[in-house]
């Protein structure tokens, strides 16, 4: 069976559906050489006409993508850096995102948002670092992190066919793991379909993105004592919440790891939600970045600003009544 990468997975998708439907198109920066490896060879199958490498603008290139999606395209839009989704925030949370809401429907918008190596990177640094998928979420755009390779794959193939804006991050510490596959199985992931990664009954921890294998690790660590369930959301909005209010029904217990800063951060309105709808039998907990983390250059400063292992090893014990 074959193994596949979750970068591979990534621009297999892409060029996917690039064969599949020729309104998707490719642009961003050094897209043609493939700088991420996203857009590995697609130059070369689909020609410059399809793949369109653009200045250094991301507010200028992101709404061209608008355009071009109005006018009947499909853009994939790659960003290297996710801080650069600041500087085209407002293209897209308040034009693409809107457009079709204020139209009642008449104009649609379907680009999709490409982050392939979100969050932290050694030494990146604090321009570089940023994993602001919460910022999404909060003002409604489709957003999603995919953990694994299969999902990559699954997730950005919907994400192309959507008809609304979709932002995907890839975070960069998810790109190396590797996953056997059936190519004729991958298939589309539908938004807002959760999934349970380890079934448990004594706790469930949510964990957004690369954390599912964090989360899967200490499961593993703690099955003598504690009986942990790993949930992913797959998608941040739309959310999981039918599935992850049946997890709580199970375990009674929330711990949320989340590569997000703490305030105002998707790892909040989780807890909040479940503590406001959903059975609990103790506080929930949450591990993150702490508040207003920038990332720093000095690798040890880097790694201490992330949530950790120990960190949620600590939570579910505590959560469980261990610690």
């Amino acid at each position: 069976m074959p193994n596949l990468s979750y970068l591979k997975a990534l621009n297999r998708a892409i060029g996917d559906e690039m064969e599949r439907d020729p309104a998707v198109c490719v642009l961003g920066e050094d897209v043609g050489v493939a700088v991420t490896n996203a857009t590995a060879g697609l130059l070369r199958r689909f020609g410059r006409d399809r793949v369109l490498d653009t200045p250094i603008s991301e507010q200028a290139f992101t709404g061209f993508a608008t355009g071009a999606a109005m006018a009947g395209m499909r853009p994939i839009i790659e960003f290297q850096i996710p801080a650069l989704l600041f500087l085209a925030f407002e293209q897209i949370a308040n034009q693409a995102h809107k457009l079709s809401l204020m139209t009642g429907g008449q104009t649609r918008v379907p680009v999709t948002y490409l982050l392939p190596g979100s969050g932290s990177r050694e030494s990146w640094a604090g321009q570089h670092s940023d994993h602001p998928y919460s910022l999404f979420a909060h003002v409604g755009v489709k957003t999603v992190v995919p953990a694994t390779a299969s999902d990559a794959y699954g997730l950005l193939v919907t994400a192309i066919r959507e008809d609304d804006p979709v932002v995907v991050f890839a975070p960069a510490a998810a790109l190396g793991y590797r996953e056997d596959v059936d190519f004729a199985a991958l298939a589309p992931v539908p938004l807002g379909v959760g999934r349970v990664h380890r079934a448990g009954t004594d706790v469930t921890v949510v964990a957004v993105g690369h954390l599912v294998h964090d989360a899967l690790a200490v499961a593993e660590e703690l099955a003598g004592s504690v009986s942990v369930e790993v949930f992913d959301p797959r998608s941040l909005h739309p959310f999981d919440w039918r599935g992850l209010a049946a997890s709580l029904e199970r375990t009674g217990r929330l711990v949320v790891v989340d590569d997000s800063n703490r305030s105002c951060g998707i790892g909040a309105e989780i807890v909040a939600t479940a503590a406001e709808e959903m059975r609990l039998t103790a506080p929930p907990r949450r591990v993150t970045r702490p508040d207003g983390a920038v990332l720093p250059f000095a690798r040890e400063l880097d790694l201490a600003c992330q949530p950790t292992r120990s960190q949620l090893r600590a939570a579910v014990e505590k959560a469980a009544g261990r610690g």
